[in-house]
C-alpha cells in the first residue's frame, strides 16, 4: 500500500517526466490520489494561438466557506545535458538524505507537501468542517503562462470556485528552510530598443550616422536609478540583456543597432507608467539624425498582500514547525501568484530553492516533511480561525 508522505509523493511525481507543457501524466497521478478521497476533479485544457495546449487540474472537496486553495505547477524545465547529471534526471534517486531529480525543488516537492498535508487531513476527519479545500495545478508555469493558472482562475470565477485565501507552494526559502515567505512580487517589463542611423564607410564618418554612440547614451540613461525602493520592495532594477548591430565588418559604420532589456519594478510603478518614464528619458537625448523606436511588453505587474491575519497565520505555522520566523519579502522572479492576487489574498511559502533549474536539482527529505507539517498547521489553524 502506498504511503502518502511528502517524500514518497515527490518521488512518484519526479519519476513522471513532465517537461513544460506536457504535465498530463503527473496530473493523472494527482487526480488518482484525490478522487478516491472525495475530491471533485476537473481537467481543464486551454488553448491560444501561437501557444501549446495546456492540461490543468482543479480539485475541490467541500462546497462551503471558508475556501482555502493550494496552487502550484507540475511542469518542469528541460533537464539540459543529461550526461552532466550524476543520476538520470527523472529517476528520483535518493543520496545522503536528498532526492535528486528535475522538478524536485521547483516545484514537485512543494506540490507533494501540500498533497501530503491535504490527504492527511481528509483521511483523518474526512474534512468534516464547513469549509472547502481546493488545489489548482497547472502545466504552464514554466512556459508562456498563457493557458494555465490565469485561465483556470477565470474558469473558477465563472463557476463559483474562487477561494477566500490561497497559498502558492513555490520555493521561497533562501539559506535555510523557513527563512522566507513571499507576500508579493515585483513586476516585469521587457523592452526592445531599435536605433537607426545611416550606414557608411568608417573613413568618411561625415557621410554616415553611427547609431552606436547614441545607443550607448540611451542605455546609460535607461540603467540609471529608477527609485530608492519602498517599504516592502527593493529599488526597481533594469538590466540590459542584449546589444546587437549584426555587423561583421570592421570598416563599415552600421545602419542600426538593437538592444533588449528587462526591468523588475516595484509598487511605485506599473507597466504603463514605467514605459512612460523610459520614453521620457530617451526623449531628451540629442539624436543628431538618429531615429529610434521602443517596443515593450509586460506579463506581470507588481503586487503586495497586506500583512494581517492571513500572513500572521502562515508565519506562526512556520515558526511552530521550524523555530524560525520567516522574513516576509517580495524578491525573486515572477510566479503564478501574480494571477491569484487579482482574486484573493495570496502568500507563497515553500522549499529552499538553491538548486532549481540546475543540473542535479535536489531536495532535502527532511525539508519535505517539515514543509508538509507547516501546511498541515496552516490548514488546522485556518479552519479553526474561520
Amino acid at each position: 500500500m502506498m504511503s502518502f508522505d511528502a517524500a514518497t509523493l515527490t518521488r512518484a511525481l519526479v519519476q513522471v517526466p513532465s517537461v513544460t507543457p506536457d504535465a498530463g501524466a503527473a496530473l493523472d497521478l494527482v487526480q488518482g490520489w484525490l478522487e478516491p478521497r472525495g475530491f471533485a476533479c476537473r481537467r481543464l485544457v486551454f488553448e491560444a494561438d501561437g501557444t501549446p495546449d495546456v492540461d490543468n487540474l482543479f480539485a475541490r472537496i467541500g462546497t462551503g466557506s471558508p475556501h482555502f486553495c493550494f496552487a502550484g505547477h507540475l511542469d518542469v524545465v528541460p533537464p539540459g545535458d543529461v550526461a552532466a547529471w550524476s543520476v538520470p534526471p527523472f529517476s528520483a534517486e535518493i543520496e545522503n538524505g536528498r532526492l535528486i531529480g528535475r522538478g524536485a525543488e521547483d516545484m514537485k516537492g512543494g506540490v507533494a507537501a501540500f498533497l501530503a498535508a491535504v490527504i492527511a487531513r481528509v483521511d483523518a476527519d474526512h474534512h468534516e468542517s464547513a469549509g472547502s479545500i481546493s488545489l489548482l495545478l497547472t502545466g504552464d508555469e514554466e512556459g508562456p503562462a498563457v493557458n494555465g493558472t490565469k485561465k483556470v482562475l477565470d474558469w473558477m470565477a465563472k463557476n463559483d470556485h474562487l477561494p477566500d485565501h490561497c497559498l502558492v507552494g513555490e520555493p521561497t526559502c533562501v539559506d535555510s528552510f523557513g527563512d522566507v515567505a513571499k507576500i508579493g512580487r515585483r513586476g516585469s517589463l521587457n523592452g526592445h530598443l531599435k536605433i537607426v542611423g545611416h550606414q557608411g564607410h568608417v573613413a568618411y564618418p561625415d557621410r554616415a550616422a553611427n547609431p552606436i554612440p547614441v545607443a550607448m547614451q540611451m542605455l546609460q540613461t535607461l540603467i540609471a536609478d529608477l527609485d530608492d525602493g519602498t517599504e516592502h520592495f527593493a529599488p526597481s532594477n533594469l538590466q540590459i540583456t542584449s546589444v546587437d548591430t549584426a555587423n561583421p565588418a570592421t570598416n563599415i559604420i552600421p545602419a542600426k543597432t538593437e538592444a533588449r532589456f528587462n526591468c523588475r519594478f516595484n509598487d511605485l510603478w506599473n507597466a504603463a507608467t514605467l514605459e512612460a518614464e523610459l520614453r521620457r528619458r530617451l526623449g531628451v537625448i540629442d539624436l543628431g539624425g538618429i531615429t529610434w523606436t521602443l517596443e515593450t511588453s509586460s506579463n506581470a505587474e507588481s503586487f503586495i498582500t497586506p500583512t494581517g491575519s492571513f500572513t500572521d497565520l502562515v508565519s506562526a505555522a512556520v515558526k511552530e514547525a521550524t523555530g524560525t520566523v520567516p522574513a516576509l519579502t517580495t524578491g525573486g522572479g515572477t510566479s503564478d501568484a501574480r494571477f491569484v492576487t487579482r482574486y484573493c489574498p495570496v502568500i507563497e511559502f515553500g522549499l529552499v530553492g538553491r538548486t532549481m533549474h540546475q543540473v542535479d536539482e535536489n531536495v532535502s527529505l527532511a525539508d519535505l516533511e517539515k514543509l508538509a507539517s507547516v501546511y498541515q498547521l496552516i490548514l488546522e489553524r485556518y479552519f479553526q480561525a474561520n
